[in-house]
């Protein structure tokens, strides 16, 4: 196979990218449900946490900044979820509906990979250039399909596991116990599949030959 440049960014680079969008989308949103439940109470949280993501919509077109679309679907997944723990009167159902959503994504992914078109693929080109010669190889393909398996696997695990808590904890009366075991959890899981597969992307493309930057 002869040598191909690939763009390969850092992964610094990428986290800068991604950390200011996961503190809002993420980690700011369970800060307040937690914060308000704690002080507040239960129907404030709901209505704390929906209005953040509100807010952060209502900031973008004040400053007429384009609104992404996954935020529009954020912002009516999240008025979703809100009004079903609300007519549940429980936290459990708040945190166990986007689970559910996740795992109708991990049988995505395994269908992707039956179809012959891995949707890590697809999610990998959009970050990094990988020109045609490369995507065409045997091993390229075979490693996509497998990588995209693991991911599904993950994304299931993560989520039976997070459904287990949320139903334990909440028996239990304890929504911080939820959240610490489960943010540990997905962390730890999801840690070491992000350090395998980018192990195993750099490995491959030692394999073949192919120049990175």
């Amino acid at each position: 196979m002869n040598h191909h440049q690939v763009t390969l960014p850092r992964l610094t680079a990428l986290a800068r990218q991604a950390a200011p969008k996961l503190l809002e989308a993420v980690v700011a949103p369970l800060a307040v449900f937690y914060l308000a439940m704690v002080v507040l109470g239960f129907k404030w949280a709901l209505a704390l946490t929906v209005a953040w993501v509100y807010l952060g919509v209502i900031w973008r077109l004040i400053r007429r900044v384009k609104v992404p679309a996954t935020m529009y679907l954020a912002a009516f997944a999240i008025t979703v979820r809100a009004a079903v723990a609300f007519w549940t009167g429980t936290w459990m159902w708040f945190f166990i509906q986007p689970e559910m959503g996740t795992i109708c994504i991990s049988f995505a992914f395994l269908a992707s990979v039956r179809l012959n078109r891995p949707l890590v693929q697809k999610l990998t080109l959009d970050y990094i250039h990988l020109p045609s010669a490369v995507l065409k190889h045997e091993r390229v393909r075979r490693f996509f399909a497998r990588i995209t398996l693991l991911w599904a696997f993950v994304l299931l695990m993560n989520s039976t596991l997070s459904i287990a808590l949320a139903v334990y904890e909440s028996l239990a009366g304890t929504l911080a116990g939820f959240m610490l075991l489960r943010t540990s959890a997905v962390a730890l899981i999801s840690g070491t599949a992000i350090a395998f597969s980018v192990i195993a992307f750099k490995r491959l493309l030692q394999r073949l030959h192919v120049v990175h930057t």
